[in-house]
């Protein structure tokens, strides 16, 4: 019943969604009949079809593995930043010296860590996960600590009028006011979790599809590479839109967490 009734709002965004990856696809189709470069450079669709049909390990083994590593990192990463944020609110001197040491760590370059990561963590799970957590805790943590410090003053003032303590300002007042900006923070998180699992794999990973990437280029097998880069590009628009879905019942009165592709 609940999606019976979300399906005149899901539906739009689909059908949008399926119209723009079409007409991507005739561009790409397009550029490849008019200049006709070498399959090595830029496969035909049709190839990269023929690829994905051809290597079922693609979407059994590689795409599951890397779905998995981004999911548990998203919702490692989503715990830590709420967690961080609430730190920072509830000590603001801790706040003002964490916030800097968290920009800088978010200015490091992915590669230069990941190797580092699989030193620590090894070639399994682990290691892909803690590069997605490490990936997308800070928009979540930045996002969610913004709306607890923009909370309306009049509504803090009213609270106070009626005596609330801070753990009543912060679960009645504060929380339900930054719930927005942390739906913001996981949609952009929601992204960022696939990419942090993928480089990781780059690193080093025995399945995925970073794993099945690097093999492949290394074969100069691009039209394997174009397949993986496709069911990555699905497994983020999903992550989004679950994403969505959930913020949408967290806080149904932001119109940002409207189910969309967009």
């Amino acid at each position: 019943m609940a999606f019976a009734r979300q399906l005149p709002t899901v539906l739009p965004s689909l059908l949008r969604g399926l119209a723009i990856a079409a007409a991507l696809v005739a561009l790409w189709q397009a550029v490849v009949v008019i200049f006709a470069p070498p399959p090595f450079m830029l496969p035909p669709p049709a190839r990269v079809w023929q690829a994905l049909v051809n290597r079922p390990e693609l979407w059994l083994r590689d795409a599951p593995t890397t779905l998995a590593e981004s999911v548990i990192g998203l919702v490692a990463g989503a715990v830590t930043g709420v967690l961080l944020a609430l730190l920072m609110l509830r000590l603001p001197l801790l706040g003002r010296v964490l916030m800097p040491v968290l920009v800088v760590t978010q200015a490091f370059p992915v590669f230069a860590i990941a190797p580092l990561l699989v030193l620590w963590f090894g070639f399994g799970i682990g290691s892909k996960i803690v590069m997605a957590t490490i990936a997308i805790f800070f928009p979540v943590a930045s996002a969610f600590h913004d709306g607890l410090t923009r909370t309306d003053e009049s509504l803090l003032d009213l609270g106070r009028l009626y005596r609330a303590g801070r753990g009543q300002e912060l679960l009645l007042l504060r929380l339900p006011s930054a719930l927005p900006a942390l739906a913001s923070g996981l949609r952009v998180a929601a992204v960022y979790a696939p990419v942090g699992a993928l480089i990781g794999e780059w690193v080093g990973a025995s399945a995925g599809l970073g794993y099945a990437m690097l093999m492949a280029n290394g074969r100069a097998q691009t039209d394997v590479v174009f397949a993986a880069l496709a069911l990555l590009a699905a497994m983020a628009l999903l992550l989004r839109a679950a994403v969505v879905a959930l913020t949408r019942h967290i806080a149904p009165w932001a119109p940002e967490t409207q189910v969309s592709f967009r």
